[in-house]
């Protein structure tokens, strides 16, 4: 009795399954339905040729399942609980917070989460996986994970942009007879980590060969004094003073590199004390007016009379200025005036300040200025060693002012100069 209900469950859901397809592709049928009657009516094919042809026609789209028609590749006459099944893979799909993808036992994508089509917009339900997602490495994770065994792999795509993907391939539901084959792929981004990975590695490149330059200048020297010029007073103090320059340079490199590293340490916590900007910057061009004087340059600070004040690290934004104008003294043009204007009205919605430093040296072409802020980099490597730039401070200034959710802008041209702005909150 038992067996002759669970048959009539299942007679009964095989019969719902063909009505549903039946139902999906009425209007197909029914088109179908009046071209063969035409073609009869015109007596172009006989009559019972197109009975045939359309009996054919409704068979195969009794049998053939949709595309979307189950999650999990469940095969037609699937129980209710089969079904629902099928229909909880999916919602836990689309639950998912990284990009999933379903495949049958055919290697058809059955099913993919909001995420997967974000990220691969070129991939579709009802279409083979080799054709969409064409990494080598990902079908052959598949094929070894119909074998029974999760698989894990890397992936990593330069087109439209470089990113890296690590890919586990996984048996949705092993032994079950219902499932077998059907595989859930899912994909954990791996670009940030990556980009990171490879930054680390550069700054540990970069800034060996920084510190490798003055030290080998300075065993160079000393090897001299050793030797040749062991009695030479006039040498002896020459490249004394040549040692000397060498030393505060990786002094001066050690200096930023903590400064850097202290600065991300705290990078998501904006400093929230006063700070009177007028007066802040008054002070940082005082400070370097010895170095202004030596290249005959002016330093001009506009500010109002009132306060302006802003929410944020009093000796970080000092660090700020004084390397803006620093550079602007170091790459202005000698003779010249640079502007340093605050203004309490930064002209963007959410911002109550911003600080331009405007030169109106060489400038720099613009290919250079989207790369300006990052840690070593240089327009001109020779230039600035000569001008004892350590290529750290602007990608210190930007560090800063995202520290205190703030906005650095650079424009430059050619022979007209560089203005940099800086936009601060309360």
């Amino acid at each position: 009795m038992a067996d002759e209900a669970q048959r009539g469950v299942s007679g009964s859901g095989w019969f719902d399954t063909v009505r549903a397809r039946l139902y999906g592709r009425l209007l197909m049928l029914l088109a179908m339905g009046l071209v063969f009657m035409t073609l009869a009516g015109l007596a172009v094919i006989d009559p019972w040729i197109g009975i045939l042809a359309y009996a054919v026609i409704v068979a195969i789209a009794a049998v053939v399942p949709e595309t979307s028609e189950s999650a999990s590749g469940v095969a037609p006459g699937a129980s209710n609980g089969e079904l629902a099944f099928a229909d909880a893979v999916r919602h836990f799909a689309d639950a998912l917070p990284d990009p999933s993808i379903i495949i049958d036992r055919r290697s058809i994508i059955v099913h993919l989460n909001p995420q997967a089509t974000r990220h691969f917009p070129g991939v579709v339900a009802g279409s083979p996986i080799a054709f969409t997602m064409r990494f080598p490495q990902l079908l052959a994770a598949i094929e070894a994970a119909r074998l029974g065994a999760s698989q894990a792999i890397e992936l990593h795509q330069t087109v439209p942009t470089e990113t890296w993907y690590k890919a586990t391939v996984a048996p949705l539901a092993a032994g079950d007879p219902v499932n077998d084959g059907v595989l859930v792929i899912t994909l954990q981004s791996q670009t940030e980590e990556k980009r990171l990975e490879m930054l680390r590695t550069d700054f540990i490149a970069n800034a060996s060969h920084e510190l490798r330059t003055p030290l080998t200048s300075l065993v160079g020297f000393i090897d001299t004094l050793l030797g040749p010029a062991a009695n030479d007073k006039e040498a002896r103090e020459r490249f004394l003073g040549l040692m000397r320059g060498q030393a505060a340079r990786m002094a001066k490199l050690i200096e930023d590199l903590l400064s850097l590293s202290r600065i991300e340490m705290r990078q998501h916590m904006r400093p929230t004390a006063p700070v009177e900007l007028g007066a802040l910057l008054r002070e940082v061009a005082e400070g370097l007016h010895k170095l202004a004087e030596d290249t005959d340059t002016k330093l001009k600070v506009q500010a109002p009379d009132e306060p302006v004040v802003v929410s944020g690290d009093r000796d970080e934004l000092y660090e700020v200025f004084e390397n803006l104008i620093d550079n602007a003294i170091k790459y202005g043009a000698d003779g010249d005036t640079i502007d340093i204007t605050l203004s309490p009205d930064a002209g963007r919605r959410g911002f109550d300040a911003m600080v331009s430093v405007v030169d109106h040296g060489v400038g720099v072409a613009a290919e250079h200025v989207p790369r300006l802020t990052e840690r070593f980099y240089r327009v001109d490597a020779d230039t600035s060693r000569k001008k004892k730039g350590t290529g750290l401070g602007l990608a210190i200034v930007k560090h800063i002012v995202t520290r205190h959710h703030g906005v650095l802008t650079i424009k430059s041209q050619p022979g007209q100069g560089t203005r940099v702005d800086v936009l601060l909150r309360k």
